[in-house]
């Protein structure tokens, strides 16, 4: 299973709402041949860390793609610069967030590497699951809706047995 999540906080002059952006990232996945499988409801979701900025839309969707984890993560980052991202600061709100959750069972660079990037906080490379989809809400529940037996490669624990554990990072509800 490949899991994307996507979020906006920001409107553009072309998009209205963030949720019309969302769709757009949707759309552009397709145009460029990678074929959605699932997709949750969208969620309005307070920013995490905590913060003054908008608050954002966000949702999940399962994929199929004949591309590698590197060359879906660079589609991905594509999309969000044809969309009008600037990427300048750490969560920084934004125009357009597609993050690659998990592909598959993969986990990149390895188990080790992967703890240790995670336990740290420090990676700028790829890392596969994502360092912190086990810790945000805004993740976890909207995985949950299409995907929640899905088992986390390096962790073990399926995307339920993660949520019920989570301590609430922000507040998270259906739109």
């Amino acid at each position: 299973m490949i899991l994307i999540g996507l979020g906006s906080n920001l409107t553009t002059a072309e998009y209205q709402s963030s949720g019309e952006i969302l769709d757009a990232a949707i759309n552009e996945l397709k145009a460029r041949g990678v074929q959605v499988i699932k997709r949750s409801r969208y969620y309005e979701t307070e920013p995490v860390p905590k913060s003054d900025q908008p608050w954002y839309v966000n949702a999940v969707i399962s994929v199929e793609t004949t591309l590698s984890a590197s060359e879906l993560l660079k589609l991905l980052h594509e999309i969000e610069q044809s969309l009008g991202r600037v990427r300048r600061e750490r969560w920084e709100a934004r125009i357009i967030d597609l993050d690659l959750l998990c592909y598959n069972d993969e986990i990149y660079p390895d188990k080790e590497k992967w703890l240790k990037a995670v336990s740290e906080n420090t990676y700028d490379s790829i890392i596969i699951p994502h360092p912190r989809m086990h810790l945000r809400d805004f993740v976890l529940i909207p995985t949950t809706e299409i995907a929640g037996n899905w088992t986390h490669p390096v962790l073990k624990k399926n995307i339920n047995t993660l949520r019920k554990e989570q301590i609430s990072d922000g507040i998270v509800r259906l739109l």
